[in-house]
């Protein structure tokens, strides 16, 4: 079965009068039909960048500078801007985090929803406004009928963004960028709205791409996670593998962060030292090595690939055990014991 979604060493630049900065660095990865991917990383990891070079919003004068992207079986990163409109809205649905941006506030709900459905599908105007109705049932909005004459600020902040996954499921698309979708909500709105793509993404088999900074979200929503650092993958794999078994330092880190249930008073949340580095000041090789409490000789040199570990892929030499310069014994017992190595090589920390 082809993916939904397919980025292949995608590359996106912003050229500055300083030089080009470079965004997004040789990422990859796959969604499959009815699979939710987590995106996740901390402010700067190029999340949202990468969401908008997907769906062909890239702010000027950032521009994808190689590889490709493709829906299904078309590639799309080329297409002129006349055809990516198309397919917008149509075949990509958006979800912003903030839906105020998304609704127009001159115009009422039904209008926009009408609107939206007319110019990618071929119906009259009422079976529009039928279908419209339909969808804020579907995404659990009560008396549909009567709200669908109500403007956006008549609508609290869950309900607009109920509206928001109504307009971007509106001409059934096969895939949906939600960005950051329960950001501004308040918790127990952010579990409905969980519940709400969840369902959504089951019952229609739509593919999802979720982009948020909150792990305990991806816990909760995706199937696989993508881990993002200065615009490289860090790590990728099911959820449960990489929330229970971290294979980057970076995850491993970031798993730390989430505070547990075990009401511990005394429990202290690990915090990973140091800042997202700027575009233009990403260190050589791995760049995550002047963060790592692991980083040997090799990493501040050579920029790692992304090799097999366990269940998941990592970009980290921790990982490279068929050749190549070894990390210092003491690192891979450090790693061993975190449980970011499975298998040390013979003479370097091996059982």
């Amino acid at each position: 079965m082809n993916p939904t979604l397919s980025v292949k060493n995608l590359r996106v630049e912003i050229p500055t009068r300083r030089g080009v900065l470079t965004a997004i660095d040789d990422l990859s990865f796959d969604i499959a039909p009815g699979e939710v991917l987590g995106v996740v990383g901390e402010s700067g990891a190029g999340k949202s960048i990468t969401g908008s070079a997907i769906i062909g919003l890239l702010d000027p004068p950032g521009r994808i500078a190689s590889g490709e992207i493709r829906l299904g079986k078309e590639r799309i990163d080329n297409l002129p801007p006349s055809a990516m409109r198309r397919i917008r809205g149509n075949r990509i649905g958006m979800i912003f985090q903030d839906p105020l941006t998304s609704l127009n506030p001159l115009y009422r709900i039904g209008e926009q929803l009408t609107e939206t459905i007319l110019t990618h599908e071929r119906m009259s105007a009422k079976a529009a406004w039928e279908k419209a109705e339909r969808l804020l049932i579907e995404v659990g909005i009560p008396a549909a009928g009567t709200r669908l004459s109500s403007y956006p600020h008549q609508f609290s902040g869950g309900m607009r963004q109920r509206v928001v996954i109504a307009l971007a499921l509106a001409a059934d698309p096969e895939l949906v960028i939600a960005d950051e979708p329960t950001t501004a909500l308040d918790v127990s709105v952010q579990a409905q709205i969980i519940s709400l793509l969840k369902r959504l993404c089951k019952d229609r088999g739509t593919s999802v791409m979720l982009i948020t900074h909150d792990m305990g979200v991806i816990a909760e929503t995706a199937d696989r996670v993508c881990v993002l650092y200065a615009g490289r993958l860090a790590e990728i794999g099911a959820v449960r593998d990489v929330v229970k078994h971290a294979q980057h330092p970076y995850s491993l880190g970031l798993m730390a962060a989430i505070p547990s249930l075990s009401g511990n008073p005394d429990e202290k949340l690990e915090q990973i030292p140091g800042s997202m580095p700027r575009l233009g000041a990403i260190p050589e090789g791995c760049a995550f090595n002047p963060r790592c409490t692991y980083a040997f000789e090799r990493c501040r040199m050579e920029r790692p690939a992304v090799y097999p570990a366990g269940a998941s892929r990592a970009s980290c030499f921790l990982h490279d055990l068929a050749g190549g310069q070894m990390p210092p014994t003491e690192t891979l017992r450090r790693a061993e014991a975190d449980g970011i190595l499975l298998t040390a090589p013979a003479g370097e920390g091996g059982r």
